[in-house]
Order: structure tokens, then sequence, then C-alpha cells
């Protein structure tokens, strides 16, 4: 192939015609003519291929030409211009995009095409011959590239930007970037060469052109959040380097200032004055101080304090988290009558301070003045809790104290005293409702309660409803009023070979009373036994003392026990004594002094029976229990006898059945519509009507296979049923019922309802009875039988 314009040259040292083509190549086949000697010759050459290509075109993007725009034109050498040679293209857009003059090879673009959505076309041209459709050449690929132009403006990465600086900041502090693209090519020339440039924003922020960074363009002093806080900036991005006739896009960027602590906390009043009842109890708030900070979130936390004052001591100050408010409150009790009114100095200041735009004694001051408002209260009484001391002997009416109570308001109304009688259930104390002197109405006893709390209220006298409590502590001192007495109950033995002074039991006292120098006791023999008795008693001095033999053997035979009389003394004033007995049995001992044999009333250490015993007795009443209930519960569970035994066996038995009908409006006890269908009917009882307790040995009266004609009537039904239970020895036992609800016209044997024959005492005939078949004879043989046959 070879373009529209052809250079024809020779190559010196191939002596070959050479076909340039501008961006082609060429690769076909030639002849030679050579005259030598007169002679011509033809010789068949190859052609050399070629070391510079022509594989593409060039077309301009954006056509807006009405004709197809011409791209270039192809030639082969097998095209000697005669027709016979026809261009063939494919390949991307072939035909639709790109056509091919067929004739002559001229190349068309048939519609206006964009190089950003596609920047070249790969397509492949050949030759064929027209009339055997050969091709006289091979596939030859090409492209086809599009010049850009400068046809798309620049395009910002996003519509708006969001970005935030802190206020106060140094002029060139960096805020953020903004990126834009341009579609058109960057290779060639400078459509895709952008510079960023600022249309508004001016004068509080500057862009640098390459990077798009954005800075401040002023000082601190101007970039002052509580002054602006939100700037809006447009930002340019222009192609062609910026040059005139290139394209601008734009974006916004909406630039916040952050809050820093610059500013400090200020009153929003210098003086404030509150009001707080004398009766506010320690954590109650008088009122709330404000102060308005300009700065925002943490820099505009704030704590206050009470600096001076003569309320420092009476009143606290806290900060409301939520609010930022202060809060001052009750810290002691307050009195109208002593102090009327307070003042303090309560400072302010930022929690968190930023030493480069304040100095940590940036704060603010304010005057509190409180006035306490005057209130009626209650008494108020000398002491919180009050304790008394009395001795328990005291006669009923001794004083045991005194309490006291005043009115604090200027009034000083009168005070009267009572006891709150919930504390004081007994009575046991009152209390003289002028003067408060606390005093005895019943005895004490130390021993049985050792304090009394007791709780005396004071009462305005003009307005009962004014009223306080105080708690009253009433410890009652001991006397010696009781005599000591044996720790426990004593009992011991002795052998009946021992030897004198050898001790059997060591013994101790126990005393009511509590003495301030504490308990000291004394132990003797009593006087009584003491010249014959037959034990002795040691004091120990530690308030114990020892049980002493004083002979070397005693006999069971004699006397089996001994009672020893001890004398126990306290060193209490007044003193008191008392007299213990402690038991010694006289027992068999071995050689170690171990007992092993005393009399019955010795071993018998404690009455009533043992464990064991007691065991064994209850395992005997549950074992007769258990009996009587089996053998209650095996005869329920006994099956009654039958009534007739035997033949001989002939007695009266009375079935007493309780159950009564509904008369006639009774429909539910038996469905006289079953009888409507005999069928039916028979066929149920069939299954029903064989005795289970007696196999059959005669021939049935209706065989399985041969049943009665049913019936037409309920009459004639019942006859079957009758026919059938006579004659049929599988039919139920003599003693059972069979119910047909329905009556007849008459019957031979009349009723046998014994309602009309409980009052008569005519002797009755039951002759007739055997007239009614075989299933009454044997009800015939017991009633027709004389009463001499039973005697």
């Amino acid at each position: 192939f070879m373009p529209q314009q052809v250079r024809a040259k020779f190559d010196p040292w191939l002596d070959l015609p050479v076909h340039c083509l501008v961006g082609g190549f060429v690769e076909s086949h030639s002849h030679r003519v050579e005259t030598e000697a007169g002679t011509t010759r033809n010789k068949l050459l190859k052609r050399v291929r070629r070391g510079w290509m022509w594989n593409q075109f060039f077309l301009q993007e954006e056509y807006t030409g009405s004709d197809y725009q011409y791209i270039g034109k192809l030639q082969s050498d097998q095209d000697h211009g005669n027709g016979l040679v026809k261009y063939v293209l494919s390949g991307e857009g072939a035909g639709t995009i790109f056509v091919i003059d067929e004739n002559n090879g001229d190349l068309h673009a048939t519609r206006r095409l964009d190089r950003e959505e596609k920047a070249f076309y790969i397509l492949k041209a050949t030759v064929v011959n027209k009339r055997t459709g050969h091709k006289l050449e091979p596939e030859t690929e090409f492209k086809v590239k599009l010049h850009d132009i400068n046809d798309n403006e620049p395009q910002f990465s996003k519509e708006v930007y969001t970005g935030s600086v802190p206020e106060r900041s140094d002029i060139g502090t960096s805020v953020i970037q903004v990126t834009a693209t341009d579609a058109d090519d960057s290779m060639y020339g400078n459509s895709a060469k952008l510079i960023y440039s600022i249309s508004q924003g001016h004068p509080y922020f500057s862009v640098d052109p390459n990077t798009g960074v954005i800075h401040t363009a002023l000082g601190p002093a101007d970039m002052d959040r509580e002054q602006r806080e939100h700037y809006q900036v447009v930002i340019e991005a222009k192609d062609m380097a910026g040059q005139r006739g290139g394209l601008t896009g734009t974006t916004t960027v909406n630039i916040s200032l952050t809050d820093v602590n610059d500013n400090p906390p200020r009153f929003t009043q210098s003086k404030i004055i509150f009001r707080v009842p004398e009766s506010s109890k320690s954590g109650v708030p008088v009122g709330k101080i404000k102060a308005t900070d300009r700065d925002i979130g943490k820099n505009a936390e704030m704590y206050f304090t009470i600096v001076s004052g003569d309320g420092m001591d009476m009143f606290d100050i806290s900060t409301d988290k939520d609010t930022q408010e202060g809060v001052i409150t009750v810290s002691k009790s307050l009195d109208y009558e002593k102090k009327p009114s307070y003042t303090v100095e309560i400072q302010v200041q930022n929690i968190q301070v930023d030493t480069r735009f304040m100095s940590a004694g940036s704060k603010d001051m304010a005057t509190v003045r409180i006035a306490v408002e005057d209130v009626d209260e209650p008494p108020l009484f000398d002491k919180a809790s009050y304790l008394m001391e009395v001795k328990e002997d005291a006669a009923v009416g001794v004083a045991v104290g005194s309490v006291s109570a005043i009115d604090p308001d200027g009034a000083r109304s009168i005070v009267k005293y009572s006891i709150d009688r919930r504390t004081d259930m007994d009575r046991l104390f009152n209390v003289h409702p002028g003067n408060g002197s606390v005093f005895l109405l019943k005895s004490l006893d130390r021993e049985k309660t050792a304090w009394h709390n007791i709780s005396i209220i004071a009462t305005e006298f003009h307005n009962p409803r004014q009223s306080s409590h105080v708690p009253v502590y009433i410890r009652l001192l001991d006397i010696n009023d009781n005599a000591p007495t044996f720790a426990t109950v004593y009992e011991t033995f002795v052998c009946e070979r021992t030897k004198a002074g050898q001790r059997i039991q060591t013994v101790s006292a126990v005393d009511a009373d509590e003495p301030s120098a504490g308990h000291k006791f004394f132990f003797s023999l009593a006087p009584e036994g003491t010249h014959r008795s037959n034990f002795t008693v040691r004091d120990n001095g530690d308030n114990t003392a020892g049980i002493l033999t004083r002979r070397a053997s005693y006999s069971r035979r004699q006397q089996s026990v001994y009672l020893v009389s001890v004398v126990i003394t306290d060193g209490d004033y007044p003193m008191q004594s008392s007299t213990g007995t402690l038991t010694v049995r006289v027992c068999s001992c071995d050689r170690d002094g171990n007992m092993e044999l005393c009399n019955a009333e010795a071993l018998s250490s404690s009455p009533g029976l043992s464990t064991g015993a007691i065991i064994a007795i209850l395992l005997c009443a549950i074992i007769l229990l258990m009996i009587v209930v089996l053998f209650t519960a095996l005869k329920r569970q006994r099956k009654q006898e039958p009534l007739i035994i035997s033949k001989e066996d002939v007695r009266d038995n009375v079935v007493s059945y309780n159950d009564e009908g509904g008369g006639e409006e009774d429909t539910q006890a038996f469905d006289i519509g079953a009888l409507r269908h005999l069928d039916t009917v028979a066929t149920l009882e069939e299954s029903s009507k064989h005795r289970r307790d007696i196999v059959p040995t005669d021939t049935l009266l209706y065989p399985p296979h041969r049943r009665p004609a049913p019936a037409t009537s309920v009459r004639e039904f019942i006859n079957q049923r009758v026919l059938e239970n006579n004659c049929n020895p599988a039919a139920p036992p003599y003693d059972s019922l069979a119910t047909y609800a329905y009556e007849g016209a008459g019957s031979v044997a009349e009723s046998l309802s014994s309602l009309a024959s409980a009052s008569s005492d005519t002797e009755q005939d039951y002759h007739y009875l055997s007239d009614w078949g075989p299933r009454f004879r044997k009800l015939a043989d017991l009633y027709g039988a004389e009463d001499s046959d039973f005697s």
C-alpha cells in the first residue's frame, strides 16, 4: 500500500524502485527489466522489507463539518488503475465510523469523534480481485489516532469541600487542599495544564496556584471565631496554564474556624442578692449564679469558688456540669436571731486555660449577699442527747435528771415537756411539763434491764405543731442485791476406797450483780454440817473451791448418797450469801479410781427414758399403724360372695339401687329410637348376648348363619328376645336383669312391683310363677315353698 503522496526514488545499492509512504509501510513484489547485449531477459526479484513503518493515521477530534472527514488514502502496488482491484476495510468501527472507497482507497470518518471517549482505533485493510475475490496482498493493520483539542473543562473531585482551621491561626496556615482534573490529553499542548485561583474568599484565604492548597491570608487578630465563624470560598481551576481561551471549573469550600480558649468567663451580674430561710438544712440550695463564656465546648467549662466574706464557713458553691452555673448551698445551720445576713465574694475561671491567648489569672469576681429569713422554729434542746444515771434501788418519784429546751425565735414562747410513750411502753418514767425534770414512776431492776432509752418531746405552748425530740439514755447503777449461787448443778461421786483429803469436785459461782471492782467469792462448809460432815471445802482464792474427802473409805450399802452444803459469800457491800448443795454418790471403782458400779438411784442420773427406748417405741407405733392401714385396704378390696352359692343355699338378698330416673321428661336415660331400627339393634346385641363365663354346649336357637326375620314391631322384637333368652343356655345368668323399655297391652303376671303389697297382710300366692316359663322356675320354687321348709 502507499498513500496518496508518493515519492519515487531508486536505491543505488539495490537498484530497486522504492515507494516511500508517509506514515506507512510497503511490502510488495515487482519486476525489473534488464537489457544485456541486445538481449531482453526477465528475472523475478523479491522486494526487500523496509526498516520504517507507516502504521498510523491522525484525525482531529470534534469535527463539525457536514461532509465526511477525510483521513487519508490507501494504495496498493497491485492497483494498476484498471478497476480490477477492490479495497476492503475491517477492524474497530469499520463500515460504521470509518469507510473506505473500494475503488480508490480513500478513507473517511463518518461522524464526530471524541478523544476522551476513545483515543485511537485499530483497523485492517487489504485488496482483493473484483473478479475472483482472491486477496492480492495480505492484510495490513494500522491505527487511526485522534488529535486532542481543548474541549473539556477542569472538574474538581468534590462539588463542595468542607474544611476547618483554629481561630487566631498565623498567616499561611494550611486549611485544606482541593484537586481538579482535566480529561484532555496532558501530552498534547497545555490542554490539561491547570492553574488554581481564588475568586471568592478574599482577603481571608489564598490558594496555591499549582497544588490547590488553601491557606489563611490574615493574621491572628483578624481570624476570630467569636466575630465570624463560617466562610465560603470559591476556587477556580483553569486549563491552558491559565492562558486566555482556557476552560474553567469551580468548586465551593466551606471553612469554619474552630474554637480556642481565648475568652475568660464573665459574670452576668457583679452584685447578687439571695434569700434563704433559717430552717434550711445542710445541702439545701440557696440560689444559682451565672457566668458566660464566649468560647464553646471544653473551652467554656468553668468552676466557681468562694474566696472571701463572712459566709465562707456557712455556705458552699459547686458547678452544675449541665448548665455551667454556680450553685450556692447551705453548709451549716443558720440562725436568724444570731446573724440575719452574710456576704461572700465568688470567683469564676476556666478549668482549662490556654496560655497562648490568656494568662493564668484570667478570672472574674462577683459579690453575693445572702439574707437569712426568720421562720417559726421548734424548741431547741441545749444538748443533742442526754445521759442520766440512777441506782436500781431508787424509790419511786426520785428525780433521775432534767432536760432543757428553749424557743429560738424572738418571741421566746413557753416550752412544755412530755415523754414519747412509744419509747416508754411500761411507763417507768415521767417528765415534769414545766421544768423538764425526769423522775421514776416504778421501781427498776438492773438485772432485768440495765439501760432505758426514752425520747422527750419539747412543744411550744402557743403552737403545738412546733415540737422537737431529744433522746435520753438512762443507765441503772448496780447495787449488791443478789446473792452468789453455784455456776451449775453439781453432782459427783466418791469411791468406796479412797484416801482422806482426796479432791472429788471443783465448784464455782456466779452473781447477777456487777460490782465495779469485779466479783470476789468465798466458799465454806455450812455450819450445821461442820462437825459431822464426811467432806470438807477448801477455798482456792480464785472464785473456785475444791470438795475434799475427810476419811479413807465409804460404804454404799450403808449410805449411797451424801448431800454437801456449801455457803457462798460475795465480797461486796452489803454482803450477800447463799447455800448450795452438792450431791455426792458412793460408787465402786477400779484401782485407777474409775467408777465401775453405783446404786440404781446413782445410775439414774436423769429422769425419763433413754433415746434408744424412745426410738424403739416410735418404731413399734409406726409398724402397728401400717398393719392397721394394710388390713383396712385388704378388707375393702375383698370380693363379695355371690348372692346364692348353690341351689341349696337360699337366703334373702336385697339389692338397693338408689338411682331414680327423670320420668317421662328424661330423654337421656334410654333412646327409644334405637328400637325403631331393629336390624341395627339385632346386630349389636348378637355379640353381647353370650355369657363370657359359660361355654355353650347345646346348639343355639339361631345359629350365626341363620337369623330370624326382622321384627316388624316393638312387640315382636321383645318376644323374639324373650324366646332367645329362654332357650339359649349361653344367655346371661339367672340373677341378671334385662330391661326393655316397652310395655305391652298387658301381662299375665301383672305388676311385679312391691309398692302395692307393702301394706298388705294377706298371704301371697306365688304358684303362678310356674306358668311364666323356665326363666322363672327357680323363683317359683323359692317363693312357693312353705315357711316350715326354712325352719
